[in-house]
């Protein structure tokens, strides 16, 4: 990145809000319906389940972005300890899940923002309004670092408080009432591994955090104590949400398709209903500015650090944005907005992942074991990168052969743009030999 940008890197407080606002977006708004129909009332404690299954996952991260300089996350690490093809698959597979993610949160937007704008019904008003919302996004990230930060903490805050208030009113009317009642319904493998899979969506978004690195004052410090403080946080408030929801509503959550915004219409009118929808649209594209922002760190460090792209997605403005990376982010996630499913985009981000988590957990056991100064480090051995292992392989059965056949068809992709690479830096090789 450029030199000017260092001035402008984030302290704790911002990369704690970043993380915070990359993980709590559409999900907890959207999903809790489909997981209790899955689960019923065992659905609070699925949550903390998917909370520890995530964390295992960040240790890794955090050991591994502790050791290791630079912007790219997984692919980065991958690059370091498996060599260059595979640090190309996770790298494409990690630019690949941010444009999806862009997409498919701004798709949840539009459909949350129906509910207050009936012209969005229309299909030309709600995919054009799409692409714009896409659109704005790219230029707050080409404005620079500073205010992709201010709009980030802005939208993390008046989240957080909407959040909060729904958590206060709804425990308010629950004590008065003596409501808890709870459906702890039978359980069966099948049910079980989809909600499983469905709540594991709601923490994805802290694996962007660490793409950003180099934007970060003291990383191999902050980073890590970040990416945990960040989990630990968003497990308390979504479980408190699910809680609370299960209890206002009871039989009335099944089928319904916006249930924080029914149970505060419940108990404080429409007053309490546009409150929520507001905080939903924050919420869900706080998402989508967080992962816009992180997600053209990727191509540009794939492209600059380690030569795997073309130079020109490395190319950065004088404020340290990866100019022409935003670019053709933004392109592709316009096209994603026009022809994707909400619901297909989530399960292609469960998968997209799913693999890049394997690949860290062995570049995690791989890596050498002696901490590096001040650093964070994992202890218990390799156990932590095992059991997040054994986690990938039982999530993965829990997806379905549509996005399974669309994961195959990125690892094509990617093969024939890595050998393809190859063969382009061959003949330049072969080229500045003549002109020697």
């Amino acid at each position: 990145m450029a030199a000017k940008a260092t001035n402008q890197k984030m302290k704790f407080g911002s990369i704690y809000l970043l993380g915070l606002n990359g993980i709590i977006g559409s999900g907890i708004f959207l999903l809790p319906v489909t997981i209790y129909g899955q689960v019923g009332s065992w659905s609070i404690l699925l949550i903390f389940v998917a909370a520890l299954a995530s964390l295992l996952l960040a240790l890794c991260y955090a050991d591994l972005a502790s050791r290791i300089d630079g912007d790219g996350g997984a692919w980065l690490y991958t690059f370091d300890t498996f060599g260059k093809f595979m640090g190309f698959q996770v790298g494409w597979f990690s630019w690949v899940q941010g444009i999806v993610t862009i997409a498919a949160e701004v798709a949840a937007a539009m459909s949350v923002l129906k509910v207050l704008l009936p012209v969005l019904k229309n299909p030309v008003v709600f995919r054009a309004s799409s692409v714009g919302i896409i659109l704005l996004l790219a230029l707050i990230n080409l404005a620079g670092p500073k205010m992709s930060k201010l709009s980030d903490n802005v939208a993390t805050i008046v989240k957080s408080a909407v959040l909060l208030l729904f958590i206060v009113v709804c425990g308010f009317f629950i004590i008065q009432k003596h409501q808890f009642q709870f459906d702890f319904k039978q359980l069966n493998l099948g049910e079980t591994n989809s909600a499983m899979n469905t709540v594991f969506y709601m923490f994805t978004g802290f694996a962007f955090l660490p793409v950003a690195a180099q934007s970060m004052e003291n990383a191999k410090k902050n980073l890590p104590k970040a990416l945990i403080a960040t989990i630990a946080t968003v497990a308390v408030i979504y479980s408190l949400i699910q809680l609370v929801t299960i209890l206002v509503l009871q039989n009335k959550l099944i089928d319904n398709q916006s249930p924080l915004a029914s149970a505060l219409k419940l108990l404080t009118g429409n007053a309490g209903y546009v409150l929520i929808i507001i905080g939903m649209l924050i919420s869900i594209l706080g998402v989508a500015l967080s992962v816009s922002y992180s997600t053209p760190f990727v191509a540009s460090s794939l492209a600059n650090e380690k030569h795997l792209l073309p130079k020109f997605l490395g190319k950065t403005a004088a404020n340290g944005v990866p100019t022409t990376s935003i670019i053709i982010t933004t392109i592709i996630s316009c096209l994603l907005v026009l022809s994707g499913s909400y619901l297909f985009l989530v399960s292609c981000v469960v998968l997209i992942s799913l693999f890049q988590y394997v690949m860290v957990a062995l570049s995690t056991i791989k890596v050498d074991k002696e901490p590096a100064p001040s650093s964070f480090h994992l202890k218990m051995g390799n156990l932590v990168p095992i059991l997040a292992l054994i986690l990938c392989v039982y999530l993965a059965f829990g997806i379905s052969m549509q996005v399974w056949l669309f994961g195959l068809i990125l690892i094509v992709i990617g093969i024939v743009f890595y050998y393809l690479d190859c063969v382009d830096q061959d003949e330049q090789k072969k080229m500045d030999k003549r002109a020697v």
